[in-house]
């Protein structure tokens, strides 16, 4: 309980076993020294790092980039929205920030308003932000990537010259395909010259009619090491290449732009040459099995279809084919006979017909006519004459009797018996 009979010391330097400071005054006095301190920049590492969705504000522990000191800072969800997508523990950052001392809790913290990522940070997030970029344009789109030959005639690669990752790619290919061929560009593969170099040496090799792939590859590294990879001016070569291209860049972890708008993205180097060239063993074995069972099904093919055939030779038409011919005989010689029946019976009729009409043309014909008496007489114009009047004396006439013709003269014609 607190002494009233004297007053309390004014400043810390006063105070005495018998007269000291309650804990409160102290937390009050370090809170008042710390308000009138003014924001400062630091830089320091971020050390633990806690982003809520849908929370107000952030919190994040940062360490002394060489000492072990460490301090909390929070910070408003706006304050760190530039950088939320690419700040990560070990990111190295700037931080504008004004010390805040807790009263109730004596703890000591900062209140950032603003926060910057430095040297590799700050680079990727440059490159998250292009990244962003390019997808909004469609150049990292499943559409625009282009199917790997099953059989290259050559393989164009772009490495450091004498790197491992060269004979990586090389070795491993032709131990899978020994025919493998190759179209072989260095280029610097890290610092400032890595993207104009591999600029120039893709688009010389996609220029190279017989070349019909393209892997860039490097042997992993730092990850400062593989930025240039990211560099806006690789990517947009790499998408307007018509030529199909594997990025062998890094290791599984790593994945710098070129890998999102490559036609195939390898682990490694000897990924890739796995991936451009099939294996020559396998592909052996895949022909021998196809033709195994190309000969067990033409074999069993030609199985069924001999036992069908024999089953269509054991039928009885096949056994004996002249069955059919002697069954056809029968029913022709009896179409044979039914037709002459037929044409006996119609002449028949025929002719009882014909009997019939000759014996009524018999009746009716000036012939017979005649042998009944009468006669047809014509004049000297073979007219035949029905009229007394159509004659006159001294007229030749013939006279047509039943047998034999009369030539006879008018001596006395019609006119004068008048």
């Amino acid at each position: 309980m607190e002494d009233m009979s004297q007053p309390l010391a004014a400043t810390a330097l006063e105070t005495t076993r018998e007269n000291p400071w309650p804990l409160r005054l102290l937390s009050e006095k370090m809170k008042g020294y710390i308000d009138r301190m003014s924001p400062t920049w630091i830089e320091a590492e971020v050390e633990e790092l806690s982003i809520r969705p849908g929370n107000k504000m952030t919190f994040l522990t940062l360490r002394d980039l060489e000492g072990e000191e460490h301090l909390k800072v929070s910070m408003w969800a706006g304050v760190i929205a530039p950088v939320k997508d690419t700040i990560a523990p070990g990111s190295r950052v700037v931080v504008y920030a004004k010390p805040t001392f807790w009263t109730r809790t004596g703890t000591l913290q900062l209140q950032a308003a603003e926060i910057h990522l430095q040297g590799l940070g700050e680079m990727l997030a440059r490159i998250e932000q292009l990244r962003v970029a390019l997808a909004q344009e469609g150049i990292f789109d499943a559409s625009h990537k282009k199917p790997l030959p099953v059989i290259p005639r050559k393989i164009g690669l772009i490495c450091g010259q004498g790197a491992k990752a060269e004979q990586d790619v090389i070795v491993n290919a032709r131990g899978r395909w020994p025919a493998a061929q190759f179209e072989t560009r260095y280029a610097n593969v890290q610092g400032e010259q890595c993207p104009p170099t591999v600029v120039a040496a893709l688009q010389e090799l996609d220029q190279i009619p017989d070349v019909d792939v393209i892997i860039i590859t490097r042997g992993g590294g730092a990850v400062a090491d593989l930025l240039p990879f990211s560099d806006e001016r690789i990517v947009r070569a790499a998408f307007a290449a018509k030529t199909p291209i594997v990025s062998a860049i890094g290791h599984e972890t790593d994945c710098p732009l070129l890998d999102l708008v490559a036609d195939y993205r390898a682990s490694t180097p000897t990924d890739a040459a796995k991936r451009v060239v099939p294996d020559l063993e396998t592909e052996l074995t895949g022909v021998q099995n196809a033709l195994a069972h190309a000969r067990t099904a033409f074999t069993s093919r030609l199985r069924a279809e001999m036992d069908q055939l024999a089953q269509i030779r054991s039928r009885p038409t096949f056994a004996s084919p002249a069955g059919i011919i002697d069954a056809h005989q029968q029913d022709l010689d009896r179409a044979k006979e039914s037709m002459a029946e037929r044409l006996r019976n119609r002449l028949e009729v025929e002719r009882v017909t014909l009997g019939g009409l000759t014996r009524e043309l018999a009746a009716l014909s000036p012939g017979a006519i005649m042998e009944r008496g009468y006669s047809v007489v014509r004049g000297p114009d073979k007219k035949v004459i029905t009229s007394h009047t159509q004659a006159k004396k001294g007229d030749m006439l013939q006279i047509m009797l039943a047998e034999g013709n009369l030539i006879t003269t008018v001596q006395i014609s019609a006119a004068g018996l008048k």
